[in-house]
């Protein structure tokens, strides 16, 4: 039969359409494969950048973990997550207004408006760090590179040392002073003038007075659960991309809450993560260790656990233990004593003042970037 007649007689029949038909289909399926594909292997790659991403955080040495530089690193790490899961949700509007990723994506918008208020109260606990940190400049100017130290002096690091205490120490019993039950902090006559860290905190903090970080934490991480293997096949694995970055966000505002000082802090928030994500691995390990070092006794009273924080504690309370007990004139071994420990706290001082200021605009980039987010989905 000539071509022309097949192709006539399979017209009238209906076959040539169905192997026409059959055919598109073919390719259209094949084209679908391809973009299902490339989009699956998006989503692996995110994946593994998480995990990679936290596993050189976890990696961190012991006297390194929730020190600020340690913090930057991790606002780094959350802030190239967010970028990447972005353009992740950019790419695939399309699928966005479809259930069950759309009830995922509103319940993240919701997680991120309350982890601009925890970066809000983040930022008022850096500015109570930069408040110690004039104390420490006040008891370096008074006892540092001094060639010899006068009652004058001492007296005013010595109030200096005393404020910073109350400061430093977390009071978690109502209208009790903080340094009437430290008292290897110093005086147990103080001024009344001298206000408790909590009715500072209601002078000065940017949230309201029953604001509470344990709380916010807690609704951050409420009804985080993974997908089901179903609803990530039928999003392609859009499902677990948000369940992921879900999971970075609340680690990262709970680590933050963790370090830096914050109204009503609580650690108690759980991740429901399992290691069968090869990125639960390093988070899960990192929120042992930190929530470990939450319950050693000398870290249950501190207002935070950064590094520089503990490092201060440590330095000034052997100082004020010291300035309790000489007396004038300074012997030559006190005054040995004395300024060695000084250098201990100028040691601490300058990490501080180091790092303080980019911490700072870390977190105000953070909370930037969060928020732009929110408006450009």
């Amino acid at each position: 039969m000539p071509i022309t007649d097949f192709h006539e007689a399979a017209s009238s029949s209906g076959f040539g359409f169905s192997i026409l038909s059959r055919r598109r289909d073919q390719v259209h399926s094949m084209e679908s494969t391809h973009e299902a594909t490339v989009q699956e292997l998006e989503l692996e790659a995110f994946q593994k950048q998480v995990a990679d991403r936290f596993q050189d955080l976890a990696a961190a040495e012991p006297d390194e973990l929730l020190s600020i530089s340690w913090l930057r690193k991790l606002l780094d790490a959350f802030l190239c997550c967010q970028e990447e899961f972005r353009a992740i949700v950019l790419k695939n509007k399309v699928h966005l207004n479809r259930p069950p990723v759309e009830r995922s994506i509103a319940d993240f918008f919701d997680r991120s408006v309350k982890a601009l208020d925890v970066c809000n109260a983040i930022r008022d606990g850096i500015e109570q760090i930069r408040q110690w940190q004039k104390q420490l400049e006040i008891i370096l100017c008074a006892l540092d590179n001094q060639r010899s130290i006068g009652e004058g002096q001492f007296r005013r690091a010595k109030k200096a040392l005393v404020d910073l205490a109350i400061g430093i120490l977390e009071d978690k019993e109502p209208n009790t002073n903080l340094a009437h039950r430290n008292r290897s902090f110093g005086r147990s006559n103080v001024p009344k003038e001298q206000k408790s860290l909590g009715h500072f905190r209601s002078l000065s903090w940017s949230v309201s007075r029953s604001w509470s970080a344990s709380r916010q934490l807690q609704a951050i991480g409420g009804n985080l659960v993974a997908p089901r293997a179903n609803e990530n096949m039928s999003t392609h694995g859009l499902s677990m991309t948000v369940f992921t970055m879900s999971n970075v966000l609340l680690f990262t505002m709970w680590a933050l809450v963790a370090a830096i000082p914050c109204q009503d802090r609580g650690l108690q928030t759980q991740f429901h993560a399992t290691k069968q994500f090869f990125w639960a691995v390093p988070i899960l390990s990192l929120h042992e260790i930190i929530l470990d070092e939450s319950k050693r006794r000398d870290r249950r009273h501190l207002c935070g656990l950064l590094k520089e924080i503990i490092e201060l504690e440590k330095c000034a309370r052997p100082l004020n233990e010291l300035t309790d007990s000489v007396h004038f004139p300074l012997k030559k071994d006190k005054e040995v004593e004395l300024k060695q420990k000084v250098e201990e706290m100028g040691s601490v001082f300058e990490a501080i003042k180091d790092g303080l200021d980019p911490l700072e605009r870390q977190v105000t980039r953070r909370r930037k970037s969060m928020s732009g987010n929110l408006l450009g989905m």
